[in-house]
């Protein structure tokens, strides 16, 4: 992306969003960011509708949305957080990173069909090329899940 201006506004949707992420269907997880304060936090929604393919076998009659796929989406929201932190700041946004640690990881609640997951993900502490994140994602209000994270850039090439 040569000029990411309009990332300032907010809402960010899909199609900025893949701009700073290289997640694809169906593994793109998040749908929108609606809050940032840049280095600190992100809010970002996942809209689940009964189209997702995980449903098809998690749980045919009974769909409920993967604990795993959860923290996949509260990642790929931090990856946001420091995607569009970078912007901000006017430095480059091309850095990968990649989930090399899930600590505390809890689940109070199925996701399901027809759910919106508001994802809260604030940054806590960063060092080197690695950031630890702590992230919970809620239904109508209610926490769904959560869990502390640490991303890590890749490294060489």
């Amino acid at each position: 992306m040569t000029d990411n201006s309009d990332l300032l506004t907010l809402p960010i949707d899909v199609e900025q969003i893949q701009a700073l992420l290289p997640h694809r269907y169906p593994f793109l997880l998040v749908d929108r960011v609606v809050e940032i304060v840049p280095d600190v936090s992100v809010v970002a929604i996942k809209n689940v509708t009964i189209n997702e393919p995980f449903f098809q076998g998690h749980f045919p009659g009974h769909p409920v949305m993967p604990g795993v796929l959860l923290i996949e989406a509260m990642a790929q929201a931090a990856g946001l957080l420091t995607q569009i932190s970078r912007h901000m700041k006017g430095d480059q946004v091309s850095a990968l990173f990649y989930l090399v640690k899930v600590d505390n990881a809890r689940f109070s609640a199925p996701v399901v069909p027809g759910d919106q997951v508001r994802m809260e993900v604030s940054l806590k502490r960063l060092m080197r090329s690695m950031g630890i994140f702590t992230a919970r994602s809620l239904v109508d209000g209610k926490e769904v899940a959560s869990c502390e994270l640490m991303c890590a850039a890749r490294s060489g090439k």
